[in-house]
């Protein structure tokens, strides 16, 4: 993979994964519109390259947040941080389950069906119009909904469904203040891309040579860089309830996808 390449595809990796577009989706159509003929391992690779990059932004922008989490669950007392770190693995129970049982079917979807991506971000269009209209509120985070929110993660997995976007609006949705709808959203996938990675890594699924040591790091570095300043930045825009734009712009890009697959 070119050097180039490599961070274009970085800095979609990054934007997409906080904003609600949905970075798979992204990712599939940049690689079409760039001609990624990358060998299965070596995409993955870069895959789990970019994916920790998001995961380490996050952990930047919410340093005081994981911080104070840390801190409270090594009080070793039912505690703010021991009661929201619960809610987290209550959130990842649905998408462990997708991911442990029916990864096979899920990796079907991820072969350049550009038409299928279309579709999906049309769905993910209609999620941000409904949440983009819901009353604002003090409402936490609940273990019901913690779970709910969790499947809406789980389904995110499709190429196309905005993770960030299903979740922050499926919480909306649910009545929760939409600023801790966003922190929620943003935390609960760093577990679970930790834990894919050492999936991958131990599991010997992927593979690194030193050739690709250079666009690797160029990818890295755009999609940490991309990623703080989206994280930042989807906060801001959650709060002011300016999630109607996302909505246009995902349906403008599902119906290029549908069209480019259909005739181009």
């Amino acid at each position: 993979m070119e050097v180039i390449d490599a961070i274009i595809l970085g800095i979609i990796q990054g934007l997409t994964e906080f904003l609600p577009v949905s970075s798979s989706g992204h990712l599939e159509l940049g690689k079409a519109i760039l001609g990624d003929n990358s060998v299965p391992e070596e995409s993955l690779l870069f895959t789990v390259v970019l994916h920790f990059a998001t995961a380490l932004s996050t952990i930047v922008v919410f340093r005081k947040d994981v911080w104070d989490i840390f801190k409270g669950l090594f009080q070793f007392k039912w505690n703010e941080e021991t009661e929201f770190s619960l809610k987290i693995i209550f959130s990842m129970l649905p998408a462990v389950a997708i991911g442990l049982f029916f990864e096979e079917q899920l990796e079907a979807f991820f072969g350049g069906n550009i038409q299928f991506v279309g579709f999906m971000l049309i769905i993910t269009a209609v999620l941000l119009y409904f949440a983009d209209r819901a009353k604002n509120t003090n409402k936490k985070v609940g273990f019901s909904s913690a779970f709910i929110i969790g499947i809406s993660q789980a389904i995110a997995m499709l190429p196309g469904i905005s993770r960030s976007g299903a979740t922050i609006s499926t919480s909306v949705l649910l009545g929760v203040d939409k600023t801790r709808a966003a922190r929620f959203s943003f935390l609960m996938v760093v577990p679970l891309i930790f834990g894919k990675i050492a999936k991958d890594v131990l599991g010997g699924e992927v593979s690194f040579t030193s050739d690709q040591a250079v666009s690797m790091g160029a990818g890295f570095v755009a999609a940490f860089l991309a990623g703080l300043v989206a994280c930042t930045w989807m906060i801001q825009l959650v709060k002011k309830s300016k999630l109607s734009y996302f909505a246009i712009y995902c349906l403008i890009v599902g119906l290029i996808a549908i069209g480019y697959s259909i005739f181009g």
